[in-house]
């Protein structure tokens, strides 16, 4: 689909996204798991449900993400850490170390980080609403331009 940030490629099974990217559908098929590539899957089409969702976020109802059921796989941290990241209230920002402290384990600084750039499910888990600790925007694996547009669209900046 096409969005203000790039085109969105996304991969569900039935109502759960089990991916989705800026960067193609065969490095979405690349970043899923034996087990993943061999349960039924569909590439999105347009009339999918969670596109209509997806156009409704970008049309301005930003918590209209907030109902899209996903899965990932991952460890006990990251889970925590994604779970973590769908509670940042939209237009608001947290800092790695406040990702840590919401998935448990306060210390976990650098594993909060790992768990955003392992993150799969662009926007919908919404790892572009962390930033250093210093308030610097960050890393985004699509690139600071989104991130920043993304965090604007929020209102989470200006």
């Amino acid at each position: 689909m096409s969005s203000p940030i790039g085109k969105l490629y996304l991969l569900t099974r039935g109502t759960t996204v089990l991916a989705l990217n800026l960067s193609g559908f065969q490095d979405l098929l690349s970043t899923l798991t034996p087990g993943e590539l061999e349960e039924k899957i569909t590439k999105s089409s347009k009339s999918h449900p969670i596109i209509a969702t997806l156009e409704n976020y970008f049309d301005g109802d930003l918590a209209a993400i907030n109902k899209i059921a996903v899965k990932q796989p991952g460890g006990e941290f990251s889970q925590a850490a994604w779970a973590g990241m769908r509670k940042i209230k939209v237009g608001t920002t947290e800092s790695y170390a406040d990702l840590a402290y919401r998935a448990g384990s306060p210390a976990a600084v650098r594993a909060a980080g790992s768990a955003c750039a392992k993150n799969k499910i662009a926007v919908i888990v919404p790892c572009h609403r962390i930033i250093n600790s210093g308030g610097a925007i960050g890393a985004y694996g699509w690139g600071v331009n989104k991130k920043i547009w993304l965090l604007k669209h929020e209102g989470a900046l200006s």
